[in-house]
């Protein structure tokens, strides 16, 4: 509890950091001190990231599912924008000097008046009696020291001119940076919404049998069915897997980020999926966010198979086998490869369903040939991607681990903001090739 209370001061303090940030250089360097934009600018960065805390925590605080659609928009979207508000910025600040220091070679140098001869005060004069006694003279005007230091010059004042430049930089490089970062928002937001494309990758495997050359297989992770997400965004994905015409699906986790009672209708759609050897289920780490148990039963009034801790034998000639995803531990529900691995016939080329790859190294010891993962988005964000590299062997793609490969899609889907910037969103037909044909 120590350590928790710990990482949250600390991850607040670093929100606090950065909004204070992103609002000295957008709001107080561009703006007039109590005119209406400053006070409008002000209230938008204490408001946005209340916004995001909130979306963040809405579902699991029991808010009304109406309420959470309401503020997961901005309060997603700004978690997002203040990314690349920062990156940006950090990078304004290397080019503001430069930009000022251009703008001062090129104003017109200012003539400067002679300066006014100085004034010597008249000594009063001195009795031929008192001229005689030795004493410290006397100077009508400023006391100069008697000592060789000299007063220091004072700092020269800033001129209009040079708060005309500064006020002009500050607003070219907070307006870049805000055009930068919305633009970014914006094109990543269409690429989530106008649905994933179809990627396309061959797996020849040792063991597959030559009458299984070219099975196709549609890996679909990572939906996040939720408060912005919602039936739309699921009827786009069977649209896109359906015309890919795949001889089995694979549904590969983190389908959803909410109850049953409140996107049951949203994932309606997957009833709608279409396979020679029907569609499978495996969970993620974000099902037992949200229900695991009542979702396997709903996925299977869909006409999902799940698959927990269990295989069975595909008709093309190789097993098909699924495990629950390690979040399951806490439940009691965690992947049991014994169970679903342990007494196959391991002639035969085995194909394993489980949500993060992390668990390639158990997969490998029970001598599966290929994984089918999610999990990572492909770091969504990036630079995310470096942060996804540190807590999983692949972040996208097939890679070879001994003799068992791994392919990690980038899902489907987005968590938190619907956005995706260096990971485009995909769905991946997996095909399946024999060295034997």
């Amino acid at each position: 509890m120590v350590v928790f209370l710990l990482v949250l001061v600390v991850v607040l303090a670093l929100l606090g950091g950065v909004h204070w940030y992103v609002w000295r250089r957008l709001v107080r360097d561009v703006t007039a001190p109590g005119g209406l934009p400053r006070r409008l600018g002000t209230a938008a960065v204490v408001v946005l990231p209340l916004l995001s805390l909130a979306a963040l925590v809405s579902a699991r605080a029991g808010v009304p599912f109406r309420l959470q659609q309401v503020i997961a928009w901005p309060g997603q979207m700004w978690l997002a924008v203040l990314l690349y508000l920062v990156l940006a910025l950090v990078v304004g600040e290397a080019v503001r000097p430069l930009l000022r220091a251009r703008l001062a070679r090129r104003a017109p140098a200012a003539t400067a008046a002679p300066a006014p001869a100085p004034v010597v005060p008249e000594a009063a004069p001195v009795p031929a009696a008192a001229a005689a006694e030795p004493r410290a003279e006397t100077v009508v005007g400023t006391p100069v020291p008697d000592g060789p230091e000299a007063p220091a010059a004072a700092a020269a004042p800033e001129t209009p001119a040079d708060v005309s430049r500064r006020l002009f930089v500050s607003r070219v490089v907070g307006g870049t940076a805000a055009a930068v970062a919305l633009g970014t928002v914006g094109y990543g937001t269409y690429g989530v919404l106008r649905g994933p494309r179809v990627k396309r990758v061959t797996v020849p495997l040792a063991k597959l049998p030559r009458a299984a050359h070219g099975y196709r297989i549609a890996v679909v992770s990572d939906v996040h069915l939720g408060p912005i997400l919602g039936r739309a965004h699921t009827q786009r994905i069977v649209d896109a897997v359906n015309s890919a015409q795949p001889d089995l699906i694979a549904v590969v986790g983190d389908l959803v980020d909410g109850t049953v009672e409140n996107l049951g209708s949203a994932a309606e759609p997957l009833a709608r999926l279409r396979a020679r050897h029907g569609s499978f289920f495996v969970t993620g780490n974000h099902e037992y966010f949200s229900g695991a148990d009542a979702w396997v039963d709903h996925v299977r009034e869909l006409g999902l198979r799940p698959l927990r801790n269990e295989r069975l034998e595909i008709a093309a000639g190789f097993d098909l086998a699924g495990v629950d995803d390690v979040a399951g531990e806490s439940e009691g529900r965690g992947p049991d490869f014994v169970r679903a691995l342990g007494d196959r016939d391991r002639a035969r080329a085995a194909v394993l369903l489980a949500h993060q790859p992390i668990v390639v190294h158990d997969a490998v010891r029970h001598g599966v040939d290929l994984q089918l993962s999610g999990h990572t988005h492909g770091g969504q964000l990036w630079p995310g991607n470096l942060l996804a590299e540190l807590a999983n062997p692949t972040v996208a793609g097939l890679e070879r681990y001994g003799d068992t490969q791994l392919y990690v899609s980038r899902g489907a889907g987005a968590w938190g903001p619907p956005v995706r910037v260096g990971a485009p969103s995909d769905i991946t037909v997996v095909q399946l090739a024999s060295k034997q044909a």
